[in-house]
């Protein structure tokens, strides 16, 4: 029997994690030994979304049950999903229900860390100086900021700047105004 056979007759031709019957395909779950255990039988939408895709939030209440699949891959991707949405609400509340074996929770982790990695991206000024929380810099540009009526003037000092998780933005108070900023129209000050 092949794997999607054997995962077709495991999921009875559902999604494992949102119960969609269309578009079901194989989706190994990283790290993997591409077998039927550790992958598992998911639709577009969802391979999609893991993959890296905009998160429809509305999409992934579908967890809720699919968290309490017997199967270790769909039990890996349900505890990656429910990591990957907001904090603070319904998918932290089923995170924090959620028990995996330790064995299931290493490799559920262990898929996260290159994600993680990829967020510490360094943020950097226009000449390529890293940036940290608290720093000083100065405005390279004069920036109309958008619904605040008014435009950064270049030579600004902004102050005790704030990072944000993207690497590309900082927030500071510019004309007493917290604002967020593109970090290549800044430079660092000594």
């Amino acid at each position: 029997m092949t794997i999607e056979q054997t995962l077709r007759q495991r999921s009875e031709s559902k999604c494992e994690l949102c119960g969609s019957e269309n578009d079901l395909n194989v989706f190994e779950v990283a790290p993997s030994d591409s077998s039927a255990e550790q992958s598992a039988f998911l639709c577009t939408q969802c391979q999609t979304q893991i993959s890296g895709a905009e998160l429809d939030e509305n999409h992934w209440h579908c967890l809720r049950d699919s968290m309490w699949n017997p199967n270790p891959a769909v039990q890996v991707l349900a505890w990656r999903m429910l990591k990957r949405l907001p904090a603070g609400g319904w998918a932290q509340d089923l995170l924090d229900m959620m028990y995996l074996e330790d064995d299931i929770q290493k490799w559920a982790e262990a898929g996260l860390s290159n994600a993680e990695d990829d967020d510490n991206t360094p943020t950097l000024d226009s000449n390529g100086t890293p940036l940290q929380d608290g720093d000083t810099v100065t405005i390279i540009k004069d920036l109309v900021v958008k619904g605040a009526g008014f435009t950064a003037k270049r030579g600004t000092a902004v102050r005790n700047i704030s990072l944000t998780s993207n690497p590309e933005h900082i927030e500071g108070r510019v004309n007493g105004t917290r604002i967020v900023l593109l970090s290549c129209y800044l430079k660092k000050s000594n």
